[in-house]
This record gives structure tokens, C-alpha cells and sequence, in this order.
């Protein structure tokens, strides 16, 4: 192998050639060219966006990584979080100094199906989101997530009949004010997120019968609960699909937003030049309104994970 190419120009001294020599037999131990290697170590430089990858994204396509390299890549990246992931398995974050900055509600099955909307399923929700928000408070950490739920009146059958969207708002306000006393008294957020419901082409691109697909039907639910501990989980793909201007409604909503997701559109890939949405300028909107909360990555990955989890970290790092 040539080591003029590794070199400066001119004639090279003996200071030089050595650590050409150095390099490249780096390269030759770990399979890496000296430009891949100087590519490796933190995609966080600026870290005024607090960043977070999110598990099942990770888990259950591309390379499938277990949580170990989840957290492991997280880590080295400079992310702060990995989310999603149930109570059992917060050890693992701990061991990599890592938080879970939102955790699961602990319904079973799909969560985003069965929510605040439909009383059948209001004790179950509302006692296992207690049991989140209480296992948070304990680990300190942030937020729990919330789902309004499926318009359906059994989420499990499209033929049971539809709940109201006025008559979802209203079972949404009372079983978001059961909660919240909660949530203030142990100091733990319930994000309720806006999902779309356009895309049917894959279950976690779209989700069809979801009632909280309106940005403004849902921040007047929030605003209505009036509670410091209910806030909106703001995902930029599901927004941009719904209702488009981005960086109007990150201001529009500014004080209720307490959590941000991310995902290219569309096919809620890489943040890459094959997606539509303008990561960069939407994080700036995040730092001009004072946002502290985290930023979640939460794409399926169509390439290599690795590259497309770094390439968005750094994309989010204004």
C-alpha cells in the first residue's frame, strides 16, 4: 500500500513517514481507512439539542441491534437517551450512563390503539401510566408516553363502531385530569403524541382510526386538562404529513411541547436527501424557543443503521 497518499505534500521528514506508518497500520488492525476512522466518535459537537435514540426502531429493523449496542452506539454518538424501553431494562442504560427520555405506558399489544378516548379502556390506562409515571419519578427520569387511541369503540374491531371525535376530546380530558394530579405530585410529564393517520402502507408509518391525528384538536384537549405535567409529543414526521408547516406550529405550540420525534418523509426513513423535511432549520426552531426537552430519533432504517443513526445525529446538532 502507497502511504504518498496519506501524506502531506512535499518532501516528507522522518516524523512524517512515521505516523503514516502509524495510521495505516491502524487501519489494517480494525478494517477502517484513515478517513473512515477520523468519521467514528461523536456526532454531538454543539449538544444544545439534547438527543435520544429510540429502541424499537432499531431493534426491529436494519441490523436488529440488541439494547447492549443500542446504548453502546448511543453513547459514543453523545446521545444522552435511549427511549422507549420498559422499567426491567433500565439497568442497561444506567450501566451506559444513559436516561430513558420517555418511557413506555406499559399497555400491552399496540399502545397508540387503546388510549384516554374510549372509557373501556380507561382504568387499565390510566393505572399502568401511574405505574409508569411512579416508576420514572423513582429513576429520574422525564416523561411517560400517551396515546389519545383508535376511534374505534374496540380498538381490535373496525366494525364495533366509532367513538365521536367530540365524545374522544372529552374522555381524553377526563382520563388526562385522572393522571395529572399524579404527574405533578411525583414531577413526571405525560406526552400525549400526535400520530397520522394518511399513511396506511406499513403499521408503525401510519396509523388509520388514530384520534388524535389533529395537531390543534389535540393541543385543545392538553390545553383544556391545564396541567404543567400533560404536554404534546411533537412528531415532526407525523406532523409534516398532517398538517405541514413544521417550524410555524413548533412556535404555535411552544408551551406545550415536551418531547420531539423525528423521521424522514416520506417511509419514516434516514433524515437523508431522499426525505422532504428540513431537519436542520426545525432544530434551530427548537433553540430559538428555549426548548430543553429531548429530541428522539425515531426513523426505520433502509441502510446501514450505523451511518444513518450518525448521519441524523449530526444533521440534529445545531
Amino acid at each position: 500500500m502507497s502511504l504518498r497518499k496519506h501524506l502531506p505534500a512535499g518532501p516528507p521528514d522522518r516524523r512524517q513517514v512515521l505516523h503514516g506508518l502509524a495510521a495505516t497500520s491502524a487501519a489494517a488492525l480494525t478494517g477502517l481507512t484513515p478517513t473512515a476512522q477520523a468519521a467514528q466518535g461523536k456526532a454531538v459537537t454543539n449538544g444544545r439539542i439534547r438527543q435520544s435514540v429510540v429502541f424499537w426502531c432499531f431493534n426491529t429493523a436494519g441490523d436488529r441491534w440488541d439494547l447492549e449496542r443500542t446504548c453502546r452506539i448511543s453513547r459514543d454518538l453523545g446521545c444522552q437517551s435511549v427511549e422507549i424501553v420498559p422499567p426491567e431494562n433500565w439497568d442497561i442504560l444506567r450501566k451506559h450512563k444513559l436516561i430513558c427520555a420517555m418511557a413506555p405506558n406499559g399497555m400491552p399489544g399496540a399502545p397508540f390503539m387503546r388510549g384516554f378516548n374510549n372509557l373501556r379502556y380507561h382504568e387499565e390506562v390510566i393505572e399502568r401510566t401511574r405505574k409508569a409515571i411512579d416508576a420514572c419519578a423513582e429513576a429520574g427520569f422525564p416523561n411517560v408516553i400517551g396515546f389519545t387511541g383508535y376511534k374505534w369503540r374496540d380498538a381490535d374491531d373496525r366494525k364495533s363502531g366509532e367513538i365521536s371525535r367530540q365524545d374522544g376530546a372529552d374522555n381524553c380530558i377526563r382520563g388526562l385530569r385522572a393522571v395529572a394530579a399524579h404527574a405533578e405530585k411525583r414531577r413526571v410529564t405525560l406526552c400525549i403524541e400526535h400520530l397520522n393517520t394518511r399513511d396506511d402502507t406499513h403499521p408503525m408509518k401510519g396509523h388509520p382510526g388514530y384520534q388524535g391525528d389533529d395537531l390543534d384538536c389535540l393541543a385543545a384537549i392538553i390545553r383544556k386538562v391545564n396541567s404543567p405535567r400533560v404536554k404534546l409529543l411533537f412528531d415532526i414526521y407525523h406532523v409534516q404529513i398532517m398538517d405541514g408547516d413544521v417550524i410555524p406550529r413548533i412556535h404555535q405550540y411552544k408551551d406545550y411541547i415536551a418531547h420531539v420525534h423525528t423521521a424522514g418523509n416520506p417511509g419514516r426513513r434516514e433524515l437523508d436527501d431522499k426525505q422532504e423535511i428540513n431537519y436542520k432549520p426545525i432544530m434551530q426552531a427548537l433553540v430559538d424557543i428555549g426548548y430543553q426537552g429531548y429530541v428522539g430519533q425515531e426513523f426505520i432504517p433502509t441502510r446501514d443503521p450505523l451511518q444513518g443513526l450518525r448521519e441524523a445525529v449530526a444533521v440534529c446538532d445545531v
